[in-house]
């Protein structure tokens, strides 16, 4: 999957951001321990765990990052959605395109009765 990996300055110091080119808002990009991992698009209802987040999020009317941290605390992993500032002062230096590698969110992880 080609992936956008964009590197920003921010007061904390420089972070590098794996994202999709051309985000929809049901498109992300999970970290698992700090690395980018998975992905997930909420209207790719071909894959199952897909369908699953999409019935989570979107049916049950959660943030994304809500239902990480269910997932979290129930399977003792860290998944994240990186943020580049928590101030919002952000100045991208410079933008690549890679090609990499993101599995869908492994189905065991995710349950209905979260």
């Amino acid at each position: 999957m080609n992936v956008q990996i964009s590197t920003y300055r921010t007061i904390s110091g420089t972070k590098e951001i794996v994202e999709v080119p051309r985000k929809k808002t049901t498109q992300w990009v999970i970290y698992q321990d700090n690395k980018p991992k998975f992905y997930v698009d909420f209207f790719d209802l071909k894959n199952e765990s897909n369908s699953m987040m999409n019935s989570l999020v979107l049916c049950g009317k959660k943030p994304i990052k809500e239902v990480l941290e269910l997932i979290n605390k129930r399977n003792n992993i860290s998944l994240s959605i990186p943020k580049i500032s928590k101030l919002g002062l952000k100045k991208k230096i410079k933008s690549e395109i890679k090609d990499l590698n993101l599995q869908p969110l492994p189905e065991q992880w995710l349950d209905y009765s979260l």
